[in-house]
């Protein structure tokens, strides 16, 4: 917990009740101790997809379905969702749940390391949400910038690793450290990366939410 937890527990306090097959499945992963995007990173979504209003989400790390089937509730109509996913007791729940929910034309469920799968990718995204392995998300960078559009919002989840991105590498556990250095790299490349705009936020367990500059506005900076 990074952010006071009585802050987090009134925040949520105020919450209101999700969809009914959404709050069916977030109980079925709590019960099977499956995580799932917390209550505040949900409230942020929902804004972020109203606001954007984006015909082509791209989310690297399906789970069980859940954030994608959140999406989809969020987006425009006619939008099109395209998830990635590696674990495979995993893959079946989530394909059930896209057909519990009746998104299963909306949604696509990609099969396989996000790496490879991201580099065949083609065409551009209006919105990508990264929530898988966190010590792959500087090496899934370069193919994400590739395929978000000028304009479009990157949401990347769990940035701050329970709070241990902010300490020495030396106070982190071993096991942990090169994650930790892969993190602190991403968020320097998210911050001093000339085409994006990023704010990181203390919100859950960290996220930060990056824009890619149109070229427009690139060239404006550059000649100011």
């Amino acid at each position: 917990m990074i952010v006071d937890e009585r802050i987090v527990t009134f925040i949520n306090s105020l919450d209101t009740e999700n969809s009914r097959i959404l709050e069916e499945i977030e109980q079925e992963a709590h019960a099977s101790d499956v995580p799932v995007i917390r209550r505040e990173m949900q409230s942020l979504l929902k804004v972020l997809l109203m606001l954007q209003k984006p015909m082509r989400i791209l989310e690297v790390g399906t789970a069980i379905g859940f954030s994608a089937l959140l999406m989809s509730e969020y987006a425009p109509e006619g939008c099109r969702i395209t998830t990635i996913e590696n674990y495979e007791k995993r893959i079946p729940i989530a394909r059930e749940n896209f057909v519990r929910a009746g998104k299963e034309d909306a949604i696509t469920l990609i099969e396989g390391d996000a790496a490879e799968v991201l580099e065949e990718l083609e065409g551009t995204y209006d919105f990508i949400f990264m929530d898988a392995a966190k010590g792959q998300y500087i090496h899934y960078l370069p193919h994400v910038f590739r395929l978000l559009s000028e304009g479009g919002c990157l949401v990347s989840d769990n940035v701050m690793q329970d709070g241990d991105v902010i300490q020495s590498r030396f106070a982190v556990e071993r096991r942990n450290r090169t994650i930790h250095a892969r993190m602190r790299e991403y968020l320097y490349e998210l911050k001093h990366d000339p085409c994006l705009e990023t704010a990181i936020l203390p919100l859950g367990d960290g996220v930060a939410v990056s824009v890619k500059r149109k070229r427009k506005e690139k060239d404006n900076e550059q000649t100011s």
